[in-house]
């Protein structure tokens, strides 16, 4: 009957969430990512993202990686970040007129002006990295001379990146064929011209497939990169930094979804 229907599947999800609770070995956390299908990405993004996942688990297990080492590299988005690099790499190898052809330069900076909710979905370990390269820089003037809504990272005179060689995924990724293009969207009119590269929708399905594969073993938070550079530029300790700036658990699933969206891709998919 309806009821024992209801207790069969009560039933289901207890030993589901026991199963993940229970702790795993490489082979278990290899199994988990494999079998992951984590929420509102397409398929063909998130298949290319388990395959280099894969390839960065097998790495590591083959150089005798610690699992706790492993699973906390998966868990902050080492891994991920890694990943988006590769593709990046991968991109520029595949398909170079349209990093030849970039507009962007050192002062054009309007792609460092953060609208939306939160300025964009970035990783711990994105966040430790920004927020270890703008701290000694605590007090200075940030980006939010220039621009309310700029990034705190940016010189404000020059309007450069302070922590350049910290910057995360999405930074990396952004390209634009049109500086007038950047400068409209920034305004708030949508402009063709400037977007993300594909390698950042394949970063972000590898954060959400460790977050499904380490359900119950660990959390995989992300954080709001506005949040991050302001609260570094203010002074704020990391601890705080990072309590300011965590996202909630649905900020991932929204931002693959449009990271994955045909408007915000330039190359490669």
């Amino acid at each position: 009957d309806r009821g024992h229907l209801r207790l069969s599947r009560a039933a289901r999800r207890r030993e589901a969430r026991a199963a993940a609770a229970r702790p795993v070995d490489a082979a278990g956390l290899r199994a988990r990512i494999a079998a992951a299908r984590p929420p509102g990405t397409p398929p063909q993004i998130v298949d290319r993202a388990r395959k280099l996942l894969l390839v960065y688990l097998d790495t590591a297990i083959a150089q005798n990686v610690p699992l706790r080492d492993l699973v906390s590299a998966l868990a902050d988005g080492t891994a991920a970040f890694r990943i988006g690099a590769i593709e990046i790499d991968q991109q520029q190898q595949t398909a170079p007129e349209a990093f030849a052809g970039a507009a962007c330069a050192a002062g054009c900076a309007f792609c460092c002006i953060l609208t939306g909710e939160d300025g964009g979905t970035i990783t711990e370990a994105e966040a430790r990295a920004l927020h270890g390269a703008l701290a000694p820089l605590a007090g200075a003037p940030d980006g939010r001379a220039w621009h309310p809504e700029a990034c705190a990272a940016l010189d404000p005179e020059s309007r450069t990146c302070r922590a350049y060689d910290s910057r995360p995924v999405i930074c990396r990724a952004y390209l634009s064929s049109d500086a007038d293009a950047c400068r409209k969207n920034a305004e708030g009119t949508p402009t063709p011209g400037a977007a993300v590269v594909g390698a950042h929708s394949v970063y972000i399905a590898a954060h959400g497939l460790v977050r499904a594969a380490l359900d119950g073993v660990a959390t995989a938070p992300t954080y709001s990169l506005a949040a991050v550079t302001a609260a570094a530029a203010d002074g704020r300790t990391l601890e705080e930094t990072l309590r300011a700036a965590r996202q909630p658990p649905r900020a991932l699933k929204q931002e693959g979804r449009r990271a994955a969206g045909p408007r915000t891709r330039l190359t490669g998919d």
